[in-house]
């Protein structure tokens, strides 16, 4: 992302990039997607190839139905395919890896806060399958996380025929210099560059006391060109489309982008110049923002003093609105250390395991780091499997 974001700017990084064009140009001549896999994509690929080169069995276009149970032991499962139900055995036992409850409209409102203004980045087929067959056998939902998903503020655009694009700002913005966050008042609530988990967690308890859902993300012309803001990338782009859309508003001065935002102008006002002052110092009084290692990564490195702190001068000026997201959910099914499923009697239930997001968090709904659903997922998994080979067939 830096090598792209400064293609104009040095040599090396004009070679990278063109690097990365040519890469994908030589790969869309054969191929409907890029080959060059990274980060979550790599590692889905690496694993799905594991599982092709032993031979192993994948059913596309399989809906698991129920769970079998004989003699109180789980043995297999009915799925529903293209050619209608079939009846899988296993000799072992099932394992639910079905990735929780985002696509779950009746999960979200039972479990999640303000449902109904949530917006998840997490496949919509994820829609708690296999809680729902654990459930039907006994277990049960983890009922002490701090929360139940991990949260990641989402911007969303509405296009005239009414399809919907949506954008999880996780790093490419927030933090970057010279962008503000603002809830209804025009008010700062957050540490604008915390992780995302955190912006979203901040807005859900800014809401208890003042309108923080949607919130703001407000910065200037010059932040757009340089950084991009959600949807719109970087660059000497046309902005007509998000503008029409509403998805970016704009005001040639602060006064008027406030009144485009339906919030308090003298407050906004008074925000902006707060933090250009900040930018001057490079210290941020009221919530620390560029004040973390963390914080000073997901800034730009090359601006001075401070990566995160830069000035909002530039007209005319644009925001867009952010509302509660998740990029997957947190509370699953309760297992033992072995990954198996728990009944009601906290003991295990036979022949069923669970891992990945179906599985209620180990860090109950906390979220130090990035990757806290996937190492988790490999680790329970990689268990489950030992459990497994050991297991009586």
């Amino acid at each position: 992302i830096d090598t792209l974001l400064s293609a104009t700017r040095s040599a090396g990084a004009f070679l990278g990039s063109a690097a990365l064009v040519l890469r994908f140009a030589r790969d869309r001549l054969s191929q409907k997607r890029g080959t060059r896999l990274l980060m979550g994509n790599a590692l889905a690929a690496r694993l799905f190839k594991s599982a092709l080169d032993r031979a192993i069995p994948i059913r596309e276009r399989h809906a698991a139905r129920d769970l079998i149970v004989e003699n109180g032991r789980v043995v297999g499962l009915v799925v529903e395919g293209p050619s209608g139900p079939r009846r899988i055995g296993a000799r072992r036992g099932v394992v639910l890896a079905a990735g929780g409850f985002p696509g779950s409209a009746a999960m979200r409102q039972a479990l999640l806060p303000h449902a109904d203004r949530h917006y998840s980045m997490a496949p919509a087929g994820n829609g708690g399958d296999g809680i729902r067959l654990a459930q039907g056998v006994g277990g049960r939902i983890g009922t002490d996380n701090v929360g139940n998903a991990f949260w990641a503020p989402v911007s969303v655009m509405r296009e005239a025929d009414g399809t919907e694009t949506r954008f999880p700002h996780l790093i490419l913005d927030r933090a970057k210099p010279g962008l503000v966050a603002v809830d209804g008042t025009g008010r700062r609530f957050v540490n604008e560059a915390n992780s995302y988990h955190d912006f979203v967690e901040a807005m859900h308890l800014a809401q208890e006391t003042r309108p923080a859902i949607p919130a703001w993300l407000v910065c200037d012309a010059a932040f757009v060109r340089r950084y991009g803001l959600g949807l719109v990338r970087p660059g000497l782009r046309p902005l007509g489309r998000f503008l029409k859309s509403g998805y970016l508003v704009k005001g040639e001065t602060v006064e008027a982008l406030a009144r485009a935002m339906a919030v308090d102008p003298a407050a906004l006002a008074d925000t902006v110049a707060r933090m250009n002052r900040y930018a001057e110092t490079g210290t941020d009084p009221d919530f620390g923002k560029g004040s973390t290692a963390y914080n000073r990564y997901l800034g730009d490195a090359g601006h001075r003093p401070n990566p995160c702190l830069g000035p909002i001068r530039t007209a005319p000026f644009y925001a867009v609105r952010v509302w509660p997201g998740d990029i997957g959910t947190a509370a699953g099914l309760e297992t033992d250390p072995h990954a198996r499923v728990l009944g009601a009697d906290r003991q295990p239930i036979p022949g069923l395991w669970a891992c990945g997001n179906d599985m209620n968090s180990i860090m109950a709904g906390t979220y130090p780091s990035a990757g806290i659903t996937l190492g988790p997922a490999l680790t329970f998994g990689y268990i489950a499997g030992l459990d497994l080979a050991s297991a009586t067939p």
